[in-house]
């Protein structure tokens, strides 16, 4: 509405200035004047076409007033100076041709007039001109303000990915080291030892470290992506042999991604482990339903001996935060026989962490890749 408001107001202001116009120099003057008015919306198109109009009313002497308005649009929209030129000059040949054939004045007064008119011309041009190349710069501001933050982004990101490489590598290098000499000394007791029960649980010790010196490099990144997990049943017969009384109960074939299936062996991992620290000698029930969605739970009841741990621990908060990145949710509640549950609800499919191998995400894996 404010568009057709606008060219209503156009064309009847420069035809009540036309109709205004007292002396008409030429039998055709208003008539040509009153037809470049009605015909100004025809420059939203083709602004030519309206300086073109406009040039026989300026030649009768009433056209300055639809002329100004097309010549503004046409520098508006014209992008040559060249074109911008030759309107302007022809505008000004229009309304000098007419003085020069029917009046006799002096050379000076025409050099006068002549500029005058020029400048009537060139002025609406001109203005038009600088409102486009405003325009022009102020968007092209905009978008060098914007690649700008763009790249301080990206700069930004990269630094955070440089930095978590590098702490992956500390990590890798302080932890991997301890864990690699528990693997080495254990597989030197389990050589030397006489006693088959010392040599069973070194063994058991020397692959216990080197599974976690496999897992922690999963975590950083450090190891293709398909480093395999050992299964829910292994782990609770790690469990078993470690004098934790487990029951393992699984149900329902719904395919896994790689972080929900990590997310899961996490849950049941922790709460063994949980289990083990402060509630030894309580009985575990794992119970795993893979339907959509998934859902793990661990009960245990009281413990039978004093607590190992002093409960200060974090690994709780970090397996919910894992498991909310698998996109799904955490549950902890004490129970009234003084056991305790754990319980988690995942989606079998893609989740926020899927195509990463950790936290750390790809950064560390290039890193360590490279």
């Amino acid at each position: 509405m404010k568009p057709v408001l606008r060219e209503i107001l156009t064309v009847g202001i420069t035809t009540g200035v036309v109709l205004l116009t007292q002396d008409r120099p030429f039998p055709w003057s208003l008539w040509t004047a009153i037809g470049a008015s009605l015909l100004l919306p025809v420059r939203l198109r083709w602004p030519w076409l309206a300086s073109l109009l406009c040039v026989p009313a300026v030649a009768g002497g009433l056209g300055w007033a639809p002329a100004l308005v097309a010549q503004y649009r046409l520098g508006r929209k014209e992008k040559s100076i060249p074109v911008q030129l030759f309107w302007v000059v022809l505008q000004t040949v229009a309304a000098i041709t007419p003085v020069l054939l029917t009046e006799s004045i002096p050379l000076g007064s025409l050099l006068l007039a002549t500029a005058f008119v020029f400048g009537l011309a060139g002025a609406p041009t001109a203005l038009g001109a600088l409102v486009t190349t405003r325009k022009d710069l102020t968007r092209s501001l905009y978008e060098t303000r914007r690649a700008r933050a763009a790249e301080l982004e990206a700069q930004e990101t990269s630094a955070r990915a440089a930095e978590r490489a590098r702490i992956a590598r500390e990590i890798h290098d302080a932890v991997g080291h301890h864990a690699t000499l528990i693997a080495v000394e254990s597989a030197a007791l389990a050589a030397t030892a006489s006693d088959p029960a010392v040599r069973e649980t070194a063994l058991r010790l020397r692959s216990l470290a080197k599974e976690s010196l496999s897992e922690m490099r999963a975590a950083l990144g450090l190891l293709n992506s398909d480093t395999s997990y050992p299964t829910l049943q292994e782990l609770v017969d790690r469990a078993r042999v470690a004098g934790v009384s487990v029951t393992l109960s699984e149900t329902g074939e719904a395919a896994l991604s790689p972080a929900v299936s990590r997310a899961l062996f996490r849950v049941v991992q922790e709460a063994l482990t949980n289990v083990t620290k402060h509630a030894p000698g309580a009985a575990v029930t794992v119970t795993v339903d893979r339907s959509t969605p998934v859902r793990v739970s661990v009960v245990n009841g009281p413990g039978e001996l004093p607590p190992l741990g002093d409960g200060g621990g974090a690994g709780l908060h970090g397996l919910s935060e894992r498991v909310r990145l698998a996109g799904g949710t955490l549950t902890t509640s004490y129970r009234a026989d003084g056991g305790f549950s754990i319980s988690a609800v995942l989606p079998p499919g893609k989740s926020k962490v899927d195509g990463q191998d950790s936290t750390f995400g790809g950064g560390a894996r290039d890193a360590a890749n490279a």
